[in-house]
């Protein structure tokens, strides 16, 4: 094993656009202000706010956060979660990789992390490398394409989600 390889690299998956298992609780006239509470319900950070003090903390929830919001907002509820997705609204703008990252590292969520939105093959590497444990591609994207992208590279020099250490710590141990 060279020291750029990395012992176990995280797993990334590929969910489809619509996800049978996780549902936007919304109806035709968008989201639901007060959902029924439901197991894998996929709640907006409006709707969350607004139920989570008489939610089932034994039912598996998901929260939907744009990338304009404040992952501070989330901090307090995050063991009560498992999923939390993460919008690229366009594919330049990458601050949801920074609330990825600072839901790992600074808030420690240990859930499901899932990008969604304008979501490309040439992301999925960093996607990976800043937290995310999961993402829905674009719809022309290929899911073949982006298992094959998590291959391009063995390890980083820097720290990450996946390999904390930088290589210089890392051979050094």
């Amino acid at each position: 094993m060279t020291p750029w390889t990395q012992p176990h690299p995280a797993a990334m998956d590929f969910i489809p656009v619509h996800d049978p298992r996780w549902q936007l609780l919304a109806g035709e006239d968008g989201p639901q202000p007060h959902p029924t509470p439901r197991p894998h319900a996929l709640l907006t950070l409006e709707q969350w706010h607004a139920v989570r003090e008489h939610w089932p903390s034994e039912l598996p929830t998901g929260v939907l956060l744009p990338n304009t919001a404040d992952v501070a907002a989330l901090a307090a509820d995050l063991p009560r979660l498992a999923l939390v997705v993460l919008q690229f609204p366009k594919w330049t703008d990458g601050r949801a990789y920074s609330q990825a990252r600072l839901l790992r590292a600074r808030h420690r969520f240990d859930g499901e992390l899932r990008a969604s939105g304008d979501v490309l093959v040439d992301m999925v590497p960093l996607l990976q490398r800043t937290g995310f444990s999961s993402a829905q591609l674009r719809a022309d994207q290929k899911i073949d394409s982006a298992r094959r992208a998590l291959r391009f590279f063995d390890g980083h020099y820097q720290g990450d989600a996946v390999q904390p250490q930088p290589l210089f710590h890392r051979q050094a141990a």
